[in-house]
Order: C-alpha cells, then sequence, then structure tokens
C-alpha cells in the first residue's frame, strides 16, 4: 500500500485542520452514533419498580412494565437494540439453576411486555447459569469443578425458551467449549433459525465485573471465582482461537468484554476475522467514571464520549454499554 508522502514543516501544518470545529468534523475518522449501542439493562421482578444500583450511579433494577418503558425511550433515541439480564433473589436461586429454564422467568415476561411496548427493537439475552445458581457460577458445579458438556445441555434449552419469548439474539457468556455450536443446532431444531448468536467470544476473567455481580444478586452467593472458564487477562493470543471456534460453529457476530482495558484485542479480533465485532463496556468501566465525574475529577460526558469513541477507533462494530441511552441523548442534542 503506497503511503502519503509528506511535506515538512513550514508548508505541512498538521495542526491546520484542527484550527476551527467544521474541520475538525470534517477530517474526523471515526465516526460514534446511537446505532452503535446496545442498552445494557437490569431486570427485576415486580411493577413500577425502578431501584437504583449502588454502585452504578444512574442504573435502576427496572420490572418489566418499566423496561418496556426504556425500549420506548431507546427507540426514540435511535438505539437498535436492548441487552437484558435479570436479578434474582438468593432465595430464587438452586444448584442447577431451573428458572433458567422457566418459560414464565423475569427474562421471558419483560422481553413480552418490551415486544408488546416495542415491537421492532432488537432484544439480546444472557445466556448463562450465574443468574439463577446458588453458588454464582456460569454453569453445573460439581466437586468444585464446572461441567463443561452437561452445562451446554441446559445453556441449549435456556436458549430455546429465550427465543420463544421473542428475543432476537442469544449471547452465551458462559465461556464453556463448545457450545455456540449446540445452541446452533438447538435454535435451528426448534424453528428458530433467523435468531442470531452473539458469542462472548474473549470474555476475560475481570475485576471489572464487580458492580455487575452486585447489580444481579450473585456477589454475595459466587463461591470461588471463574479462572477456569474465563479468560486470563495476561493472555492476548489466546482470544484468537476462541473466536475462531465460535465463528465456526455458526456465530453470527463475536464479542470482547471487558472494553476498556481489552482494546487490544479488540483490533486484533476485527484485523483478524473481519467479522461483526462487539465489545462489552462492563459495569466496572461505567462505575469509575461516574464515580471519577462525582466527584470533580474529570468531566463526565467527555469521558462518557472519548470511552465510547475508543471502542469504535478499535475496531468494534458496535458497543453494549449502561451509557446508551445518556450518550444516545447528548447525540441527538448536539
Amino acid at each position: 500500500m503506497n503511503k502519503r508522502p509528506l511535506a515538512r514543516f513550514p508548508a505541512l501544518r498538521l495542526r491546520r485542520p484542527r484550527m476551527s470545529d467544521w474541520s475538525r468534523r470534517l477530517y474526523a475518522e471515526t465516526r460514534l452514533s446511537p446505532d452503535d449501542f446496545l442498552w445494557a439493562i437490569i431486570l427485576k421482578d415486580g411493577e413500577g419498580v425502578r431501584e437504583p444500583i449502588e454502585a452504578m450511579p444512574g442504573v435502576f433494577r427496572l420490572s418489566p412494565d418499566e423496561a418496556a418503558k426504556a425500549a420506548k425511550q431507546a427507540k426514540s433515541l435511535g438505539i437498535p437494540a436492548l441487552a437484558l439480564f435479570p436479578y434474582t433473589d438468593a432465595d430464587g436461586r438452586t444448584p442447577a439453576g431451573e428458572e433458567a429454564l422457566n418459560p414464565d422467568n423475569l427474562m421471558c415476561r419483560a422481553a413480552r411486555a418490551i415486544k408488546d411496548a416495542v415491537p421492532d427493537i432488537g432484544l439480546m439475552a444472557d445466556v448463562a447459569l450465574d443468574p439463577y445458581t446458588d453458588h454464582g457460577h456460569d454453569g453445573l458445579l460439581k466437586d468444585g469443578e464446572i461441567l463443561n458438556d452437561e452445562t451446554i445441555e441446559v445453556l441449549v434449552a435456556q436458549s430455546v425458551n429465550q427465543a420463544r419469548a421473542g428475543f432476537d439474539i442469544m449471547a452465551p457468556s458462559d465461556m464453556m467449549d463448545g457450545r455456540v455450536g449446540a445452541i446452533r443446532a438447538g435454535l435451528d431444531a426448534e424453528g428458530f433459525q433467523n435468531v442470531q448468536i452473539m458469542a462472548y467470544a474473549a470474555k476475560y476473567a475481570s475485576a471489572f465485573y464487580g458492580p455487575y455481580r452486585e447489580a444481579i444478586g450473585s456477589a454475595g452467593v459466587l463461591k470461588g471465582d471463574k479462572r477456569t472458564y474465563q479468560m486470563n487477562p495476561a493472555n492476548s493470543d489466546e482470544a484468537l482461537p476462541e473466536v475462531a471456534l465460535d465463528l465456526a460453529e455458526g456465530a453470527d457476530s463475536v464479542m470482547v468484554k471487558p472494553g476498556g482495558a481489552y482494546l487490544d484485542i479488540v483490533r486484533r479480533v476485527k484485523d483478524a476475522f473481519r467479522a461483526p465485532t462487539f465489545v462489552f463496556q462492563v459495569s466496572g468501566e461505567y462505575a469509575m467514571i461516574k464515580a471519577a465525574s462525582a466527584n470533580g475529577w474529570l468531566d463526565g460526558e467527555r469521558a462518557m464520549m472519548e470511552s465510547l469513541l475508543a471502542f469504535k477507533r478499535a475496531g468494534a462494530d458496535g458497543i453494549i454499554t449502561y451509557f446508551a441511552a445518556e450518550a444516545a441523548a447528548l447525540l441527538q442534542k448536539n
């Protein structure tokens, strides 16, 4: 590829295109739009519930009726899709997470309420057992080990259950080997050939998930950690075979999680596969920006937009974020 030969100063002044707002906009290499967002929403049982999450200022646990109102807000802001996650009390959790298969569970009821209110909005369903297990792990646990193949059988049934409720995208976040192919086969066998799979392909065992675990009720019940199935933060090359396997098994898109500390992974995945690549700006990233802003240590709006723009610059096609409504409203305003 031929590179443009550079003149030298003073003929070349790199500040010249930066001197005015219109010129900066004209020369911008990366664009951010509400079309880039999936709005991450935490659900809770009840009616009229908007329960604040202490570690995530501005984020609420929403009952299905309130989630439907949020979907209408998303529609008005141009946000194309929502990503839903359920809060479960400790007394609603079991060793095998059977509630994941209940056709009238919180996720399914919320999906139906949202689709009744806004039929053409996209809905992404988390596929994992950690919101439903009494040990807080993403899979079935036996003698301290997470069972891979047995967990996959449950994840397939969970995916079919959520597809029947109206979800458009299954997003397996469990990191079990082989689950994407099994879920694809299970969905197809039940007539859900058009339901997408967005694989959490490179999901790291990160400290940045802390506020989310509080948000869904897992923080107090998690036994041990998730390092036997989530990826080592020290590893970069390992992400590529993870992504390759998920795509080979039928994933329509792949995800890197978390986002801000893993921009190098986003770029490597996008460059290597040229597949639709998403990134999850997780709860800890959101909380850090909100906390620093509340203390007056940084400009919250600018930091929010800069962080989102960084994901796009790194190669992400879309962003799952708790900032979606706030950022979309700011983009709409400007």
